[in-house]
C-alpha cells in the first residue's frame, strides 16, 4: 500500500452512461448496478484518461492510500473482459471497443487515412502537413496544428509530440478572438486547450507535472483571454512547473475580448 494518485467516482453524479469503460485502457472500470465503480485499486495507473469522457463530471483524481499498480493484475484482467493483453507501458495504449481516450497512434500525413477503428476524435496523432509553409498572403492558411488530441483531459503525459517541444497551453477561447493564433501562437508548437472557468480543471496541475517531468520541454506558454476568470489558467501552469521542480521558460499571452494582444 502507497500514497499514490487514483481514479475517484462520485456516485451521486455518475448517470451510468459507461462512456468511461472503454476509455480505461486497463479495464478497472466497469457499470454496477447503474453506476460507474472502480473494480479494483491494483488496476487503476492514476493517468486520468476516462477523465475527458464522462459528461457529468464524476471522475476526479484523488490521493489516497491505495495497492501499487500491478501490470499482471491488468494482463488478467483485459484477458477476463475479452480484451487482448499488452504490456502497459504508459505510452502505446492498447486498443479497446468504443472510444478509448488512451488509445495511442502515432502516423505521418504521406500515410493518409486513419489506421485503426474506435473514434477518431479521441485517437492521438501526430503528422507532418506538407503544405505547412503556405506565404501569409495566401487565400487560404494551412493549419499549424501537428497533433490529435488537444484537449487536456484526453493529452496523456507521455504523448510523443510533447518531447523536446515548446507547449502552448491555451484557453479555450483564443483561437476563435485571436485571427492569426495558428501563424502567431501555434506554429512548431504542441498544443493543450483547457477553460479554467467550465473544466474539471482538478488533475490539470498534476498532469502538467508528469508533462514536464517527462518531456524534456523547452518552454510552456500559457494564452490566456483578459477575462478575470481565464487567468485560473496561469496559476495552474505556475502550480505545475512548482510542483514539477524543472525549470522551464515561461511566458504569457493575453488576448483582447476584441481579439488584440495586450
Amino acid at each position: 500500500m502507497a500514497i499514490r494518485e487514483m481514479v475517484k467516482i462520485d456516485e451521486d453524479k455518475c448517470n451510468g452512461c459507461g462512456l468511461c469503460v472503454p476509455s480505461c485502457a486497463e479495464g478497472a472500470i466497469q457499470i454496477v448496478n447503474g453506476k460507474a465503480r472502480l473494480v479494483a485499486d491494483n488496476l487503476c495507473d492514476g493517468l486520468g484518461a476516462c477523465l475527458g469522457d464522462c459528461p457529468e463530471g464524476a471522475i476526479s483524481i484523488e490521493k489516497r492510500d491505495a495497492e501499487e499498480f500491478d501490470e499482471v493484475a491488468v494482463e488478467n484482467r483485459l484477458k477476463e473482459i475479452g480484451r487482448k493483453p499488452v504490456a502497459h507501458d504508459h505510452l502505446q495504449r492498447p486498443q479497446s471497443s468504443g472510444c478509448p481516450s488512451a488509445q495511442v497512434q502515432v502516423f505521418r500525413a504521406e500515410k493518409s487515412g486513419h489506421a485503426g477503428g474506435g473514434c477518431p476524435s479521441a485517437r492521438l496523432m501526430s503528422f507532418s502537413n506538407k503544405s505547412a509553409h503556405t506565404p501569409d498572403n495566401a487565400g487560404q492558411r494551412s493549419s499549424e496544428l501537428r497533433q490529435w488530441p488537444v484537449q487536456l483531459h484526453l493529452v496523456p503525459p507521455t504523448a510523443p509530440f510533447l518531447k523536446d517541444k515548446e507547449v502552448l497551453l491555451a484557453a479555450d477561447c483564443v483561437p476563435f478572438a485571436y485571427a492569426d493564433f495558428h501563424k502567431d501562437m501555434l506554429k512548431e508548437r504542441a498544443l493543450l486547450i483547457a477553460c479554467p472557468k467550465l473544466d474539471n480543471t482538478q488533475p490539470y496541475v498534476q498532469k502538467l507535472v508528469a508533462m514536464l517531468q517527462q518531456n524534456n520541454i523547452k518552454k510552456l506558454l500559457v494564452a490566456h483571454m483578459e477575462v478575470p476568470c481565464c487567468s485560473g489558467l496561469i496559476a495552474i501552469a505556475r502550480q505545475a512547473i512548482a510542483e514539477s521542480g524543472v525549470e522551464v521558460p515561461f511566458e504569457t499571452i493575453k488576448v483582447g475580448i476584441q481579439g488584440d494582444l495586450k
